[in-house]
C-alpha cells in the first residue's frame, strides 16, 4: 500500500518542523535538515523524535 503523496505533503519533521521525503527504499522518511530518518512500520510512518535514526 505505502504512503500516499498527500500525507506525505502534509507531515513535517517534528522536530523541525521542516519538509521530510520518502527513503530510496520506501522504508523510512528523511528530514534533510535535522539529518533524521523516521521508520515506517506497517505502512504507517512512526514520527517520534526518540525513534528516528541519525543519517
Amino acid at each position: 500500500m505505502g504512503i500516499s503523496k498527500e500525507l506525505l505533503e502534509i507531515l513535517a519533521c517534528p522536530k523541525c518542523k521542516g519538509d521530510i521525503h520518502l527513503t530510496e527504499k520506501g522504508d523510512g522518511l528523511v528530514c534533510d535538515s535535522c539529518k533524521l530518518a523516521y521508520p515506517i512500520k506497517d505502512d504507517i510512518p512512526v514520527m517520534l523524535i526518540d525513534e528516528a535514526v541519525k543519517i
